[in-house]
């Protein structure tokens, strides 16, 4: 393996994962990625008929899957590469790849992460938000004993820099300061989604404090969220506080 330290986010939507993504850019040794399988995932599923600007994605990126992963593994100039990804990109490509970096399964309370994702997508099923492929993915990093940690948003925003400092350790990274705040606005390295998506990180300067939603949770969405949760507590529980 060579020294470039490849670090794959496996996210839920709406999930600070672009959050975790701007804290990744602070550093000085780091570059990021954002969502590098996106293209492949519209090209290849029903997702363009409803994700908001699927065209303009499409034609703003690599859509071949294996020519991702290529890239992902491939030569970067950075000490540290971070690629943040959506679980359910992966779709049937080989994991084979992911024991060339360290993994984050980046997860969130199905409670609260439903009824955000369904204000831009409001007809959702569980191919559209991860949770089946969280643990699947857990499953095979298990297995083949490839280094990974997990990570609830709950815990990440009560305590940013406690989280952060365990989790640069077990990457082998040093902590870095910086990755606690950063200049409001947009990034270079955002995807042409973000006009979709970013809003609330667009107007942050850090990680922003824990609030519990108190919003009544859509009654056409119990099902869903019951299918969520076993998934959703086997990896609360491994999550790093």
């Amino acid at each position: 393996m060579d020294k470039i330290k490849r670090i794959f986010m496996w996210s839920g939507p709406r999930n600070i994962s672009t959050t975790m993504m701007y804290s990744f850019a602070q550093r000085a040794d780091t570059k990021v990625y954002d969502e590098p399988l996106y293209g492949a995932y519209l090209k290849e599923t029903a997702a363009k008929a409803y994700h908001p600007g699927a065209d303009e994605i499409l034609n703003s990126m690599e859509t071949d899957a294996q020519q991702v992963v290529d890239m992902m593994t491939g030569s970067h100039e950075e000490e540290v590469v971070f690629f943040k990804n959506m679980t359910h990109h992966l779709m049937n490509l080989n994991k084979a790849f992911t024991r060339q970096g360290f993994n984050i399964l980046l997860t969130r309370n199905p409670k609260e992460m439903i009824p955000s994702f369904a204000k831009v997508i409001p007809e959702l099923s569980m191919k559209d938000i991860g949770y089946a492929e969280h643990l699947e993915l857990m499953e095979y990093f298990d297995k083949h004993e490839i280094p990974y940690a997990v990570l609830d948003a709950k815990n990440v925003l009560l305590n940013p820099e406690g989280v952060l400092k365990k989790l640069c350790e077990k990457a082998g990274i040093a902590f870095d300061k910086a990755m606690l705040s950063w200049p409001a606005g947009a990034r270079p390295e955002d995807g042409v989604w973000a006009k979709y998506w970013y809003a609330n990180v667009h107007a942050s300067t850090g990680f922003k404090k824990y609030e519990a939603k108190d919003e009544q949770f859509p009654a056409h969405l119990e099902a869903l969220l019951n299918e969520c949760m076993p998934y959703y507590k086997k990896l609360e529980n491994l999550a790093l506080t």
